[in-house]
């Protein structure tokens, strides 16, 4: 925790003191019982051959409150898919892979593009986006979480600590947003910095007072890529 700041009209949970994951977990399995979450991965197939991902899996593994884990691939041919199939079939949890370079699926994006609802290039935004279309129409779960797979230091504690404020039903959130505090001796954020608080300043001029801006302009993290939210959102 780099500080107790409280910035704007978003509430910044810290990881006070006394923190305890196991505790944390046990609420979750509990709440979970009633409240199913998805975990989305947006994934490319080179993202299978690096590091990070195999420890995310193993940390993973110990997550028997997650419904189902949602693999949005990109990127990748048939052997590809059938590989990445085999290699997130180590999770003992429900595991389904969205091959989104698929015939089937590239048929959909052509149908939606011809009645003139584009769905967007290649990527992670269209990865989930489309991802998000199987949970839905499952229609199993109460929310869904979303994490990227090339995290390098990746513990459970992230996922436990981003899905538990719109689990719980005391705290009575609808969306959370991941933040960590990073105290080095490196500028991080530079696209935040250089671009997105900038431009959000850009629109306030232009545009005047808008609950909008002041919610986007809010947040800690505005572009991390660890999000939960109720599946009406």
């Amino acid at each position: 925790m780099g500080d107790f700041f409280q910035n704007g009209i978003i509430t910044t949970l810290h990881k006070l003191p006394g923190y305890n994951i196991e505790d944390l977990e046990e609420k979750i399995r509990s709440i979970s019982k009633q409240r199913k979450f998805a975990l989305l991965l947006p994934s490319l197939f080179l993202e299978l051959e690096r590091d990070a991902l195999p420890d995310i899996l193993e940390e993973l593994k110990g997550a028997d409150y997650i419904h189902e884990v949602i693999v949005s691939l990109d990127l990748a041919d048939k052997d590809q898919f059938e590989y990445a199939k085999d290699f997130f079939s180590v999770l003992p949890i429900k595991t389904t892979v969205v091959w989104n370079d698929a015939p089937d699926i590239q048929n959909i994006y052509k149908e939606l593009r011809e009645i003139g609802l584009e769905p967007g290039s290649q990527g992670k935004g269209r990865g989930v986006w489309t991802a998000l279309g199987y949970i839905l129409a499952k229609g199993e779960v109460y929310m869904v979480a979303l994490h990227d797979c090339d995290i390098r230091t990746y513990v459970r504690d992230i996922l436990v600590r981003l899905v538990y404020p719109v689990l719980s039903k005391r705290l009575n959130y609808d969306f959370a947003k991941g933040y960590y505090s990073r105290v080095t001796d490196k500028l991080h954020g530079r696209v935040v910095r250089l671009f997105f608080t900038p431009l959000i300043r850009a629109f306030k001029r232009i545009f005047g007072y808008r609950e909008f801006f002041e919610y986007m302009v809010s947040f800690r993290f505005p572009l991390s890529g660890e999000i939960e939210m109720v599946k009406e959102l």
